[in-house]
């Protein structure tokens, strides 16, 4: 069976998960990866078939996306392009994680494929979500950001019947764990020397994973860290607490880890 497995690559979560999933379809055929966007840090250990510029999200320094920057990233006639490269009909089953290009691709050419995320999750009425007005822009992306046939879901509990619980990397579960004390922070969305100025105001040690910096420095009681995988698990396996946004493997791995 030819197997194509596309992934979302704004954040780390999705290929993080990715890392996990991936040997386990390898099991089942010849598995071809595409991953598209520009704003992930962790990479895959197997080389990938197909690399589009794709739709990213681009975060800001204050908190949430920073739409003039995505804005100005989005490049539509390149993704119109590499929607109709893409071979689709050379594959028996086509997997997409969040993933906008060949999700339309399979749209546009009536190819069907199944979506394994965390965000079509949100595509069953039954799933908890905040009370909005009368216009949702969190539900018209979930709703048409990469629409497929088939769904499997990704939440903290079983609200239908495709969903299911996370994906808790082999990595994570065998981390022997401890307390150190210290909190891991990972807000990419925040630039990291706004973070610094209000948690120095604390008398707790912090680790801070920055999408900006290149070179750890450290201030006062707030080491920042350059993203990097092996360090955020250490990190995470051995302090009191994770100070996260609204993501969705992090949260979930350390709930894991029996971390606040």
């Amino acid at each position: 069976m030819k197997i194509l497995y596309a992934i979302q690559g704004t954040g780390n979560g999705h290929i993080s998960r990715a890392r996990e999933i991936v040997p386990l379809l390898q099991q089942y055929g010849d598995l071809d990866l595409l991953v598209s966007g520009t704003e992930a840090e962790v990479s895959l250990a197997q080389p990938l078939k197909y690399q589009f510029h794709g739709f990213s999200f681009v975060f800001g320094s204050n908190g949430g996306v920073d739409k003039w920057a995505t804005a100005k990233l989005m490049n539509l006639p390149q993704m119109w392009r590499d929607m109709r490269s893409l071979p689709l009909r050379d594959y028996d089953l086509i997997i997409n994680d969040f993933e906008p290009v060949s999700a339309w691709a399979c749209k546009t050419q009536r190819v069907p494929s199944v979506s394994l995320s965390h965000q079509c999750s949100f595509l069953s009425p039954n799933t908890p979500r905040p009370k909005t007005g009368l216009f949702n822009y969190g539900s018209l992306i979930l709703n048409n950001y990469s629409p497929t046939t088939h769904r499997i879901g990704f939440h903290f509990e079983r609200y239908d019947d495709f969903i299911h619980t996370p994906v808790i990397r082999s990595e994570i579960r065998s981390l022997q764990t401890s307390n150190l004390g210290h909190y891991t922070v990972y807000l990419p969305a925040y630039d990291d020397k706004k973070l610094t100025e209000l948690l120095k105001q604390t008398d707790v040690h912090w680790h801070v994973f920055s999408k900006r910096q290149k070179v750890a420095y450290t201030d006062g009681n707030v080491q920042v860290i350059p993203v990097n995988n092996e360090g955020f698990n250490v990190s995470l396996a051995s302090c009191d607490g994770l100070l996260t946004g609204g993501g969705f493997e992090g949260p979930a791995e350390a709930l894991f880890l029996q971390k606040r």
